[in-house]
C-alpha cells in the first residue's frame, strides 16, 4: 500500500552488517555476540524490515499468542525437511515463526535472523531492503497464519485472541426503529489529527452521535420516508487483546503533500472501554485493559525507522534501572557540563573526534555497534551515509582503518577507545554472557532459564513499580522506565500501534522467568546444540583472536656497545618467537619461559623492547605479574628483552624513550700514501674490513650507534678522540661523497659544535639516524683537503671517481647497427670537453676511419633519449657534466657555446626518429633561423612560418615577431620547431564563422519587394540549417569565414563581414543596420553590443560562430539593455498576434515591476492589466511572471528586488515574452495550440525512448539499474483447505 514510503536510512540498518567490522587473525568472520545485560534476544535487520522485527517481538511478547502457537505439533503443521516432498503439506509459515520464537528465547545471542521466515513469506532478498507500513503487515500476517493455520487445532488462534465486534446503530427519531448492522474488527483504528487523547478519540467514535437532519435526512423503513436519525456505534464483543492503530499520516489536499500528525496525543497505561461498549451488567475487570506494547515510528512521512517499548509480562529478561537514573544528581550535573564543554569543542567535520567524544561520554566506556549509527545521529543531526560514508567509506570500515585509536570488545559487539578501555568490571557488566564459560557446553542452553532466574528472583523484590519495561531497537534491547513512554506521546518520534491486553489475563507462577515455558521439546533440543555450537566456535574465535606473537630477545646473546645493545654475532640465535594468549597474565608469560630457558639462573625481568636502526633499545619492564599481557599493552609483534633488570655483561643498560640510539655516520680523514697512485688510477669506493667505507681518497666513513641521552662530548671519548679534536656537522647544502664531493674539484661544507655544545646530548642537538659527525685533528689542516674559515671547515677532496665513460654511436646502416664501443676516459672537473673527447676517439680508433666526419658529445637521459651536444670548450664541471657518468660520441658537430642547437620538423609535430637538427647563433632572428631550416631542407619561398610545440607535444602558437633574436624568445638549446606551410598570420587574430539570419514567416523587412529582397542570399551559398528562433521559423546560411585581429572593434567586424562574397550585393548605408549575434549550441543566444567596443573585450575568442541580421533601422544597444521578443494574445483565442521587439531597459531595475511598466508603456495600457508569462520553446511551455513582492533582509533591513536577468527566469536577448490584457481577456492560459502539439511530440519521444530502453534491457542490453517500483505488501501462503 505504502510501497517503501517509511524507507529508513542505512545507518538505521548497521545492525545487520556491523559485525563484519571485526574479523578473526585468519580473516574469518567472529561468532554471534551473546546476549547483552537484559538477557533479551534482538532481531537483525535486513536493510529495511524494522517495522516486521517491531511486531514479531510484540507477538513474542504476548504470552498466550506464542503459547498458543507452541502447541501445535508437527502432526498438525508438518515438518520442515519435507517442505520440498510432492504432495506434503507443510505449514512454512507457523513453522518459522516457532523457530524463531524459540531462537528468540532460548538461544544465547545478542540478535536473530529473520531470513528463513521471511523466505517462507515468498520475499525475495530485495523485498527485505523495502520497509512497509507496520499496521498494514499486520492484518497481513493474521490473514497468512489465517490460511496457513486452516483445518488445524490453531485455525481459530487469531479469532479467539483479536477479533472483536462493533455494532453500528441508527435510531429513527419519530417511530424510534433501530436498524443495526454487526462489523468485525481485528484492530481499531483510530483518528489523531484534531483529536488530543485515545479516549476522546474512543468518545467520538462510540459514544458521540451522528445527526442525519436538514438535507442529510435517512430512510426509515417503518416509516417508509425521510425521517430525522441518530447514528451511533458501540463495542459489542471484546477480544482479550485490542490493537490501536492511530493514523498519524494524512494527506493535505490544499498543498497535494503527505504529512505527518505530531502534536500531542496521550494514551494511558490502562483504560476501561465500559463507556464505549453496549449496557452490560459484567464487572469492570471485563472492560479494563492494560498497555503493553507500544510501536513506535522515528522520522516523517517519507522515511523513517521503527522499534518498539515493551513490557515484559513473564519477566523473561534482567531488568535493571537505566543508568540515568542510577546517577546522584551531583554526577548527573558534572556530567552535564562535560558533556556541553566537549560539544563545544567538536569538530563538526572530523568523524575521529565525533565517534570518540561519543564513546567517552558513555559510562561503560564503550558503545554497542549496533547502536553507534543512531549516537551519531542524535549527536550530529545527520547520519553517517549523509555526512561522512562518501569520504571515509561505511563506518565499519572507518573503525577499522583507525585501529590505533579504537577497539572491539565483547567479542566485537563493542567499541572502545583504545586509550581508556573498557575496565574489567565494566567489560564484565557489559557482556555478562560471556562468564558462562563453563566445563559443560550444554549448560549454556540452561542460563537463560536457571542463571538468570536465580538473579532475577533476588532483584524482584527490589524492582520499583512500573518496571520491566524494554526497548526492543532491531538488535540492540536496552531498560526503559515506565515513565518513558509519555516521551512517546508526540513529536518525530512518536506511538504508531498500542497493544493493550486484558487484566483478567493471569499468568502461571512457572511462565515467571522461565524462557523455556511450553517450548516444544524439539525446539529446546535445536536451541541446546546451537548453544554448543555457539559457544564452541566462541572459544575457538577467542583463542585464535587473542594469541599474538611474541619476539622474544635473550641477555646472553647481547653485549653493550657506546650504550647501545649489539648482538654478538650475526646470526640469530639470541631471538625466539613464541606465540602466547594475551589474556593470561605477565606471571604466566614469565613462567613459560622459564621452563623454555632451563639453564637460566637468579631473577628474570622481561622488558618491552625496540629495533632501532643503531641497534636494540628498551623501555618500560613489566613488573606487575598478576595484569594480562592485553592490560599491559603487549600486542602482536612486540619484542621482549629477557634478562636480570640490572646489566647486560656487566654494563648498565639505561632505558626509556629519552635514551632512544642514534645512528650516526662517523667521516674522518683519509690520506694514505698511495692517493695519488688511487687518483691516478681512478679506484672504486671500497669498504674496509672494520665496516667503514672510503668516501674518496680525502675522506672515510663508518656507522656508529650511540645512546640519545649521551653528550657530544661522551661521544668523542667513545670514538678515541683528543679533547683537541673538533667535530662538526654537514651543512644540508652538501653530503659527503655526494655530488660536492664527487665530481672533482667539489666542496662539502660543515659547521663546527662549539665547546658548549660538548655538554649537550645527542637528542638535545636534534640528530638523527643518518646524520653525518666530521671528526678532525688539528694536524689535519695542514692537509689542502681541509680548510676553516670561522666556525665553518670546507672540505675539497679530488674524487677517487674521476672518469667519465664514452660510448660510441655511429650512425645505423640499413637494418644493421654497427657494434657499439665502450671507453672510460680519465678526468678531472677542470678539463675541457674537447679534451675528452679526443682522448675518446684516440682509444676508439677512429682517427682511421676514413669517413672523416666530425664527432660531437651528447649526454643521454633517463628514458635514453639523446640530449643536445655539450659546449666541448667548456669544462666538465662548468657544462655541467657528473663524473661517472657515461657521454655518447656521435657522428655531427658540436655547438659553440654561442650557438644553439635545435631539432625541427616540417609540416607537422614531429614523431620519434623523424627530427632533423640544424645549429644556428643565439643572436639569429626568427626569419633567419627559418631561411636556414629551408635551406637544410631543400625548400624555397616565403609562404613559411615558425611554431613552437605546446606542453603535449603539438604544434602550437606561431612566433609573430620575425625580426626577434631567437635569446630573446627565450628559445632553449635542444628545443623543437616546426616549419609551418602558410603565411605568418596577424598578430592577435580570431578565425571566426559568420552565418546569415534569414526570417522564413515574417520577413524582417516589410518595405518594397526589393528592400525584402536586399538580405537574400544564393541558398548554394553555404550550409542551411533551418531553426525556430523565439516564434518564428528562421534560417541560418553559413556564408563563410572572417580573420580578423582580436583588437578591431565590432564595427571593423561589421565592415568586414560585408565583404564576404555572399553580401557583395547587399546595400547597407551605416554597420549600426545590423546585428550580430553570438552563438551557442547553434542557436543565437547574445547580441554582440558597442560599435567601438574591440573583439577582445566583448571575450570571442577563434572559432566562435557568428551570426548577422539586417535591420530597417540603426541599433546601438547597450550593455544593460535586452532585447526581447513580445507578442499580445488574442481576446478569447489560444493564438497571438505577431512578435514585436521590445528594448527592456535594465539599467536601473531588472524586476517584474519594471519589466511590466516597459510593456505598459509599448502598449499604452496599465501596468496592472498585464499578465505576463516567458516561452520555454523547449518544453512548448509558459512559465507565468507574477509580480512578485519585495523580500527583506533580516540582517540589513534592505529592500531585495527580484530579478528576472537571474533565476528562475535568466531572461536573455531573443527570449519571447507572452502578453494578456485581463481586461478585455479573461483567459489566463498562455497555452497555444502549436504548444500542445510540441508537447504531444515530447511524450511521443519519451515514451519511444521508454519502449526503446524496456526492449533493450530484454535483451540484455540494458546496463542501467532499474528503477525501484513501489509493490504492495505481501505475503504467500499454500493452499491448505
Amino acid at each position: 500500500m505504502f510501497g517503501n514510503l517509511f524507507e529508513e536510512e542505512e545507518d538505521e540498518g548497521f545492525a545487520s552488517t556491523s559485525n563484519k567490522g571485526s574479523t578473526a587473525k585468519g580473516g574469518e568472520e567472529p561468532p554471534p555476540p551473546p546476549r547483552g545485560r537484559s538477557n533479551l534476544c534482538g532481531i537483525k535487520n535486513q536493510g529495511g524490515t524494522c517495522y516486521l522485527n517491531s511486531l514479531l517481538q510484540t507477538l513474542l511478547f504476548t504470552p498466550e499468542f506464542r503459547e498458543e502457537l507452541f502447541s501445535l505439533g508437527p502432526e498438525e503443521l508438518g515438518r520442515l525437511e519435507d517442505k520440498d516432498k510432492p504432495g506434503a503439506k507443510v505449514r512454512v509459515i507457523p513453522l518459522e515463526l516457532q523457530r524463531l520464537f524459540a531462537r528468540l528465547l532460548l538461544i544465547d545471542h545478542q540478535s536473530a535472523s529473520t531470513t528463513d521466515l521471511t523466505d517462507s513469506f515468498g520475499w525475495n532478498s530485495s523485498e527485505g531492503t523495502n520497509q512497509h507500513d507496520v499496521q498494514e503487515l499486520n492484518k497481513i500476517l493474521f490473514s497468512a497464519l489465517e490460511h496457513s493455520l486452516v483445518d488445524t487445532s490453531g485455525s481459530t488462534l487469531i479469532q479467539r485472541l483479536y477479533h472483536g465486534t462493533i455494532v453500528n446503530s441508527i435510531v429513527c427519531k419519530e417511530c424510534g426503529n433501530v436498524s443495526q448492522r454487526k462489523e468485525d474488527f481485528l484492530d481499531l483504528t483510530v483518528c489523531v489529527c484534531g483529536v488530543s487523547s485515545l479516549e476522546e478519540a474512543l468518545w467520538n467514535m462510540f459514544v458521540e452521535e451522528e445527526l442525519f437532519e436538514g438535507n442529510n435526512l435517512y430512510r426509515c423503513a417503518q416509516c417508509s420516508r425521510l425521517v430525522t436519525a441518530a447514528k451511533s456505534a458501540k463495542l459489542e464483543q471484546l477480544p482479550p487483546f485490542i490493537t490501536m492503530s492511530l493514523l498519524r499520516f494524512s494527506f493535505d489536499f490544499a498543498k497535494c503533500e503527505r504529512y505527518k500528525e505530531t502534536g500531542r496525543y496521550t494514551f494511558p497505561l490502562t483504560i476501561n472501554l465500559r463507556p464505549f461498549c453496549e449496557q452490560s451488567d459484567a464487572e469492570d475487570s471485563d472492560f479494563t485493559y492494560e498497555l503493553f506494547s507500544v510501536i513506535i515510528h522515528k522520522g516523517g512521512c517519507y522515511g523513517g525507522h521503527y522499534h518498539v517499548y515493551i513490557k515484559d509480562i513473564d519477566e523473561l529478561g534482567l531488568w535493571e534501572p537505566p543508568e540515568d537514573d542510577c546517577k546522584p544528581k551531583a554526577q548527573k550535573k558534572i556530567e552535564k557540563e562535560v558533556k556541553e564543554s566537549s560539544e563545544q569543542n567538536l569538530q563538526e567535520d572530523d568523524p575521529l573526534s565525533i565517534i570518540t567524544a561519543i564513546i567517552a561520554q558513555e559510562s561503560s566506556k564503550s558503545v554497542l555497534l549496533d547502536q553507534l549509527g543512531q549516537k551519531l545521529l542524535d549527536k550530529t543531526g545527520s547520519s553517517w551515509s549523509k555526512r561522512f560514508r562518501k569520504l571515509y567509506g561505511p563506518i565499519g570500515k572507518f573503525l577499522q582503518s583507525h585501529s590505533d585509536v579504537f577497539i572491539l570488545v565483547s567479542n566485537g559487539s563493542r567499541v572502545a577507545l583504545k586509550a581508556n578501555p573498557p575496565s574489567q568490571v565494566t567489560d564484565t557488566s557489559a557482556s555478562a554472557s560471556e562468564q558462562t564459560v563453563t566445563s559443560d557446553p550444554s549448560a549454556a542452553s540452561d542460563r537463560a532459564a536457571s542463571d538468570t532466574q536465580q538473579e532475577a528472583n533476588q532483584t524482584h523484590k527490589a524492582q520499583p513499580e512500573g518496571s520491566h519495561w524494554f526497548d526492543l531497537n532491531d538488535s540492540a534491547v536496552t531498560s526503559i522506565r515506565e515513565s518513558d513512554i509519555e516521551k512517546q506521546f508526540q513529536g518525530k518520534e512518536s506511538a504508531y500501534m498500542l497493544f493493550y491486553r486484558k487484566t483478567q489475563l493471569h499468568r502461571p507462577g512457572e511462565a515467571l522467568n522461565n524462557p523455556r515455558y511450553k517450548v516444544p521439546t524439539q525446539l529446546i533440543q535445536m536451541a541446546q546444540d546451537e548453544n554448543r555450537r555457539l559457544q564452541q566456535m566462541r572459544e575457538e574465535f577467542e583463542a585464535a583472536n587473542n594469541t599474538v606473537e611474541l619476539r622474544l630477545h635473550l641477555a646472553p646473546f647481547y653485549k653493550m656497545v657506546d650504550g647501545v645493545l649489539q648482538p654478538v654475532g650475526e646470526d640469530q640465535s639470541g631471538s625466539i618467537n613464541l606465540s602466547f594468549d594475551r589474556r593470561k597474565t605477565v606471571g604466566d608469560l614469565r613462567i613459560t619461559i622459564y621452563h623454555k630457558q632451563e639453564l637460566w639462573e637468579g631473577d628474570m625481568a622481561l622488558t618491552v623492547a625496540k629495533s632501532l636502526p643503531a641497534g636494540l633499545h628498551l623501555y618500560n619492564t613489566l613488573t606487575d605479574d598478576g595484569v594480562s599481557l592485553y592490560g599491559a599493552g603487549i600486542h602482536t609483534n612486540t619484542d621482549l628483552f629477557v634478562w636480570n633488570g640490572m646489566e647486560v655483561c656487566g654494563s648498565a643498560v639505561q632505558t626509556g624513550a629519552e635514551w632512544e640510539p642514534v645512528l650516526l655516520t662517523v667521516v674522518r680523514p683519509f690520506l694514505g700514501e698511495d692517493v695519488g697512485q688511487e687518483v691516478q688510477n681512478g679506484v672504486k669506493c671500497e669498504k674496509n674490513g672494520t665496516g667503514s667505507e672510503n668516501v674518496g681518497p680525502g675522506l672515510k666513513r663508518e656507522a656508529r650507534g650511540f645512546a640519545g641521552g649521551a653528550t657530544l662530548g661522551e661521544v668523542r671519548e667513545a670514538l678515541g678522540e683528543p679533547r683537541e679534536s673538533l667535530l662538526c656537522q654537514e651543512h644540508k647544502r652538501g653530503k659527503v661523497g655526494g655530488q660536492g664531493a664527487g665530481e672533482g674539484g667539489g666542496a662539502s661544507g660543515w659547521r663546527v659544535f662549539p665547546p658548549d655544545d660538548m655538554q649537550r646530548t645527542l637528542k638535545e642537538l636534534s640528530l638523527k639516524d643518518g646524520d653525518a659527525l666530521l671528526v678532525l685533528e688539528p694536524h689535519s689542516f695542514d692537509s689542502s683537503v681541509f680548510t676553516q674559515n670561522g666556525d665553518v671547515v670546507t672540505v675539497t677532496t679530488p674524487s677517487d671517481c674521476r672518469w667519465l665513460q664514452v660510448e660510441f654511436r655511429p650512425l645505423i646502416n640499413g637494418d644493421e647497427e654497427e657494434l657499439r664501443k665502450t671507453v672510460k676516459v680519465p678526468a678531472t672537473g677542470n678539463m675541457l670537453l674537447s679534451e675528452v673527447k679526443q682522448r675518446a676517439i684516440e682509444e676508439l680508433q677512429l682517427l682511421e676511419e676514413p669517413s672523416g666526419s666530425p664527432y660531437c658529445l651528447r649526454q643521454v637521459d633517463c628514458s635514453g633519449k639523446l640530449l643536445p651536444p655539450v659546449f666541448e670548450e667548456l669544462s666538465v664541471r662548468d657544462a655541467g657534466v657528473r663524473l661517472m657518468t657515461t657521454l655518447t660520441l656521435c657522428p655531427g658537430n658540436a655547438p659553440k657555446e654561442s650557438q644553439l642547437f635545435l631539432h625541427f620538423t616540417v609540416g607537422s609535430a614531429p614523431s620519434a626518429g623523424m627530427e632533423m637538427d640544424i645549429i644556428v647563433e643565439k643572436t639569429c632572428t626568427v626569419k633567419e633561423c627559418l631561411k636556414a631550416m629551408l635551406d637544410a631542407v631543400g625548400l624555397d619561398g616565403t609562404s613559411w612560418h615558425l611554431r613552437r610545440l605546446d606542453w603535449c607535444e603539438e604544434v602550437g602558437e606561431p612566433l609573430m615577431d620575425e625580426d626577434a633574436s631567437l635569446s630573446d624568445l627565450k628559445i632553449s638549446n635542444g628545443e623543437t620547431l616546426v616549419v609551418t606551410e602558410g603565411l605568418l598570420p596577424p598578430k592577435g587574430f580570431l578565425k571566426l564563422s559568420v552565418w546569415l539570419f534569414m526570417d522564413l514567416r515574417s520577413n524582417c523587412t516589410e518595405g518594397s519587394p526589393a528592400e525584402q529582397r536586399m538580405w537574400e542570399t544564393d541558398a548554394t551559398d553555404g550550409f542551411c540549417a533551418p531553426l525556430l528562433h523565439g516564434e518564428n521559423m528562421v534560417e541560418l546560411r553559413n556564408i563563410g569565414k572572417v580573420e580578423i585581429s582580436d583588437d578591431a572593434m565590432l564595427e571593423d567586424l561589421k565592415t568586414q563581414v560585408l565583404t564576404l562574397p555572399a553580401l557583395q550585393d547587399v546595400c547597407v548605408p551605416v554597420t549600426s543596420f545590423l546585428r550580430v549575434w553570438q552563438m551557442d549550441g547553434g542557436r543565437p543566444t547574445r547580441i554582440l553590443r558597442g560599435q567601438q567596443v574591440t573583439l577582445r573585450k566583448l571575450k570571442l575568442t577563434s572559432g566562435t560562430d557568428l551570426c548577422v541580421q539586417g535591420l530597417l533601422k540603426e541599433e546601438d544597444l547597450g550593455p544593460k539593455q535586452v532585447l526581447l521578443n513580445v507578442k499580445m494574445g488574442v481576446p478569447g483565442e489560444r493564438r497571438y498576434y505577431p512578435t514585436e521587439e521590445l528594448v527592456w531597459d535594465t539599467s536601473k531595475d531588472s524586476s517584474p515591476r519594471s519589466l511590466r511598466t516597459s510593456l505598459a508603456a509599448h502598449y499604452g495600457l496599465s501596468p496592472d492589466s498585464l499578465l505576463l508569462a516567458k516561452h520555454q520553446p523547449e518544453k512548448h511551455t509558459w512559465e507565468e511572471i507574477s509580480n512578485w513582492t519585495q523580500q527583506f533582509s533580516k540582517k540589513k533591513k534592505k529592500k531585495k528586488a527580484e530579478s528576472l536577468l537571474g533565476p528562475p527566469f535568466n531572461l536573455r536577448d531573443g527570449d519571447v515574452i507572452g502578453i494578456k490584457n485581463l481586461l478585455i481577456d479573461n483567459n489566463r492560459d498562455f497555452i497555444t495550440e502549436e504548444d500542445q502539439q510540441g508537447q504531444q511530440r515530447l511524450r511521443e519521444q519519451a515514451e519511444q525512448r521508454r519502449k526503446g530502453a524496456q526492449a533493450a534491457a530484454s535483451n540484455g542490453a540494458g546496463k542501467n539499474k532499474p528503477r525501484k517500483v513501489e509493490v504492495p505488501l505481501s505475503i504467500s501462503v499454500g493452499e491448505f483447505r
